[in-house]
């Protein structure tokens, strides 16, 4: 009869299914409520916040979201380890283009028409639908990844306790006086028929082949009209000719006055001095003459199609370079920022023959009914057939797009309203320069250009699924903001705190006018999607209406970690900081991880059309979690665009995780052979062996190394250490001391013991799932006093008195030569 083994470790396999062991330790996870209790057994030391950027849920989770969601867990994970309280809420993005587009597309519509004759509520009610279509994937992702975030207390933007908190912040910025209606030349989708705002602009360049022309204005007033000389100017626009209402040169740039040959023949034009050559390497200068001087030169419009009165000459404007082009630009000021200021300075008039669905007006001839950029083919072969076009080539080159339906974007003078973030300018760079970005070339690079080039937000859109903008107003132009429904209710004398606040309901609200007694109404706009993502530091608490609330912001803000992909550069992170910066004059965030976009092995953009999209929850359950997360982490630099495929990550669990593993099942196998248990006194380490010595002052280093590139938020880093450290472990110590694990040698399975019981907690935050399994199946079995879970306990401490790099370098030059 055998006799039984006595040794409390357990008998762990050689191999080891990460799929199916992390599905095993999702149940042990739910079952004992372990993220719960890790945060709670921290409740009441330091508060280390961090904020959940919220994804749009009317959309299927890709593999995008697990690169973004391992670096929100692996940091939160460390900090509560190393004894810091830290609050993770999840967070829904509801509203915007993106669900309303969605939703038209469901339904057949193809533009606000549509959505009028259908009902603004019924409207709303799909999209609401919508957005919590897909919230179960995007909860089943998480869980899966092993991100804990607390979906019980998520945020929803669409909710009206976070409106409200969003109203609020808006009434603030309106009392500022930085919250102003402006007509203004905009970004603006036909497609969509609204707005978008600079940051939105950023998200949506596309390159695109347009028609350049050089086109001939014939001079009709003074001494170059004897000279029958035509004003040349360059546009990649051709169908902005249509209202041409000036044409604007360098007040101190130098034109010439030339004759050049164009074929049998020869033509006088006018041409900035430094671009002549480009235009005609063959002419004749006849005069020069500085910009300034041509100022009211009349000539002779390309198109008449419109009625531009008194308009159609020369005017100076300093934007005007020569870096390009003619030096001479045609000015359209219904479609141009700079041109709308210049002709605004001349009085000159706007006139805008394109309607807001980006087709020229109907009684137009020529271009009546044509969509704006098909307009360009028929005008460039009518300046053909006119003999005003000098010459007609492709040019290649980025152009902005609408961020989600893709339909191109064109400037448009409109009314809106605009957050006058050109105000607080100087003091969002003051916060820029006190936030710690990953990597810090962003800081004055990629951001600190956005920031220096500020411009105001445009922040309304002439849409309907969004916050409401809380602005009342009556015919005589008196305006009121609220900042609640309380507030609401107050002015309107009845109680409207019940009623939702979205359209067409809020609009329904009208009251008269304390200093006219006119009636008034709500403007008509929703706010910009960006502005609630970026109100969440604040408006997911029901900040400040919701009791309560004042007192978890105060503990929570700013936050000490956020992270998203590069894009959010000038999305995400710049609407926190604007509004963070508008609101309490101080950045939502202290320290931003930006990271590169995932590709596939190939090096191409995952899409369905390419057939390249790697599902995420199939990829885990093929590779394991752990070892998607391994790689995101650890295999190449954050911040650089990462190439995701089965090989790679195959490669990773068999270099790191599975030697890791070997090496446990290592210690069982000799640990219950040998009939070992823990001595309840550690063995002296200036007692031990050489090579025990040694392996304990590695582990000691890589603790104060992984230590401290996690508190510097450098995963790589960490990882590269740990790796190294596995391999050490593995291929040097085991290795070399495997006779005396066949001997029963007590002090090296001592020493490899504490080595996995720390590698173990090291590893925790990358790889949380099979750490939780060899805590469960090596490390409680044989230490009574370990926590239930490797992450209830605390983070690994080094000490210094045992690193020994004296060994260490003894022992590195020994296996150089071996």
């Amino acid at each position: 009869m055998s006799k039984e083994n006595t040794s409390p470790f357990r008998s762990i396999a050689p191999q080891i299914d990460l799929p199916k062991t992390e599905h095993e330790i999702l149940r042990f996870w739910r079952e004992k409520k372990i993220f719960e209790a890790s945060v709670a057994a921290r409740a009441g030391g330091t508060s280390w916040t961090f904020y959940e950027g919220p994804p749009t849920a009317n959309g299927k989770p890709g593999t995008h979201h697990i690169e973004a969601r391992v670096f929100k867990d692996v940091f939160p994970r460390f900090h509560t380890m190393k004894g810091k309280h830290v609050i993770r809420n999840a967070g829904w993005d509801c509203h915007g283009l993106p669900v309303e587009i969605a939703v038209e597309k469901e339904l057949g519509f193809s533009g606000k028409g549509d959505i009028e004759k259908f009902g603004i509520a019924e409207f709303n009610d799909k999209c609401r639908e919508s957005v919590q279509r897909h919230v179960a994937e995007f909860t089943a992702m998480t869980e899966r990844m092993g991100f804990w975030v607390d979906f019980d207390q998520a945020y929803w933007t669409m909710s009206h306790e976070y409106i409200e908190s969003v109203w609020w912040s808006l009434s603030e910025i309106w009392k500022k006086g930085l919250l102003v209606q402006d007509h203004r030349v905009a970004p603006y989708c036909p497609r969509c028929g609204t707005g978008l705002s600079d940051h939105e602009l950023a998200q949506g360049y596309e390159t695109v082949t347009d028609p350049s022309v050089y086109v001939r204005f014939p001079v009709t007033s003074g001494k170059f009209a004897q000279l029958k000389a035509s004003l040349l100017v360059w546009t990649t626009t051709p169908w902005t000719l249509v209202s041409n209402t000036a044409v604007a040169v360098n007040p101190r740039v130098t034109y010439v006055v030339a004759r050049i040959k164009n074929e049998d023949s020869s033509e006088v034009v006018i041409v900035a001095e430094d671009l002549i050559a480009r235009v005609s390497p063959e002419h004749e200068v006849l005069e020069k003459v500085l910009g300034k001087d041509l100022e009211k030169t009349t000539y002779e419009r390309p198109f008449d199609l419109v009625e531009i009165p008194n308009s159609h000459y020369v005017v100076l404007a300093d934007y005007v370079t020569v870096d390009d082009g003619t030096g001479l630009v045609h000015q359209s000021p219904a479609f141009g920022a700079d041109d709308l200021q210049v002709c605004r300075a001349y009085g000159l008039p706007v006139v805008n023959p394109v309607l807001s669905n980006g087709h020229f007006e109907s009684d137009l001839a020529l271009v009546g009914g044509l969509f704006f950029k098909e307009a360009d083919k028929t005008l460039v072969k009518a300046l053909k057939t006119s003999g005003k076009l000098f010459k007609h080539q492709p040019y290649e080159h980025s152009y902005p797009h609408c961020w989600r339906c893709h339909t191109v974007l064109i400037y448009y003078a409109q009314p809106s309203w605009y957050i006058r973030t050109t105000q607080i300018k100087d003091a969002l760079i003051r916060e820029n320069t006190s936030t710690d970005w990953h990597p810090e070339t962003i800081k004055t690079g990629r951001y600190g250009d956005w920031l220096t080039n500020n411009i105001d937000w445009a922040v309304s859109r002439n849409r309907y699924w969004g916050t409401p903008l809380p602005i009342w107003r009556c015919e005589n132009k008196h305006e009121i903001c609220v900042g609640s429904l309380k507030e609401l209710s107050d002015v309107a004398g009845r109680d409207v705190t019940e009623i939702n606040p979205h359209r067409p309901f809020v609009d329904d609200v009208t009251f008269a006018c304390k200093e006219c007694q006119s009636t008034m109404v709500r403007v008509s706009e929703v706010i910009d999607c960006w502005y609630d993502s970026g109100a969440m530091p604040f408006a997911q608490w029901g900040y400040p209406h919701k009791p309560g609330s004042v007192e978890k912001f105060n503990q929570s803000y700013p936050a000490d970690f956020i992270c998203e992909a590069i894009d959010q550069t000038r999305g995400w992170f710049y609407t926190l900081m604007a509004i963070g910066t508008l609101v309490f004059d101080k950045s939502s965030y202290k320290t931003v991880l930006c990271l590169g976009h995932i590709l596939d092995k190939d090096g191409r953009k995952m899409s369905k059309h390419l057939g390249n999209v790697l599902e995420p929850i199939p990829l885990m359950d093929q590779h394991g979690a752990d070892a998607v997360r391994w790689y995101m982490l650890a295999a190449g630099s954050p911040w650089s665009a990462r190439r995701v495929g089965h090989d790679a990550i195959s490669d990773v669990v068999r270099k790191t995780l599975l030697t890791y593993w070997n090496t446990v099942s290592f210690l069982s196998l000799y640990a219950r052979a040998s009939e070992f248990s823990l001595p309840t006194s550690p063995s002296p380490i200036s007692q031990r062996p050489m090579m025990d010595r040694w392996i304990i002052s590695e582990l000691h280093q890589v603790i104060e190394s992984v230590d401290s590139a996690l508190e510097n938020f450098d995963s790589q880093s960490a990882g590269k250490h740990l790796a190294t450290f596995i391999d050490d472990l593995s291929n040097w110590y085991v290795r070399r001391s495997r006779r005396r694990f066949w001997d029963g040698d007590l002090m090296a399975l001592e020493t490899l013991y504490e080595c996995l019981e720390k590698l173990t907690l090291l590893m925790s935050p990358l790889v949380p799932f099979i750490t939780e399994h060899v805590w469960q199946e090596l490390i409680r079995p044989v230490n009574s006093s370990a926590a239930e879970s490797v992450h209830l306990a605390d983070f690994p401490t080094v000490d210094t008195a045992v690193i020994d790099s004296a060994l260490s370098s003894q022992v590195a030059q020994t296996r150089r030569l071996s």
